[in-house]
């Protein structure tokens, strides 16, 4: 049975495994699977980069477990929250005392 395009797109874990690992061996490509699947090489390159993080992590003498993987994800997006926030706040400051003049 082939697939259509109005079936649900759901990949198990161990076959986007197989796709990307046919991609890092260069058995097919990222625009191959892109046209087999219908999927966008957006898609399959977020799945490369998961599996690039992945095997890093298990290459550790000291693997990181899942928890403290996404704790460090978490971490380094407040930090980015919070260094937009002080931007935002610095422009607000900037355009409540010129942006008047401008005007």
């Amino acid at each position: 049975m082939g697939e259509t395009a109005t079936e649900i797109k759901r990949m198990t874990a161990k076959r986007k495994a197989e796709i990307v690992m046919d991609i890092f061996q260069g058995k097919t490509s990222v625009s191959e699977v892109s046209r087999r699947y219908d999927l966008t090489p957006a898609q399959i390159e977020e799945w490369m980069e998961e599996a690039r993080k992945g095997m890093e992590n298990q290459l550790r003498a000291r693997p990181k477990d899942i928890a403290a993987m996404y704790e460090e994800k978490i971490k380094e997006m407040k930090a980015v929250i919070g260094e937009l926030t002080l931007e935002n706040i610095a422009l607000k400051k900037y355009d409540a005392l010129f942006g008047e003049e401008t005007k």
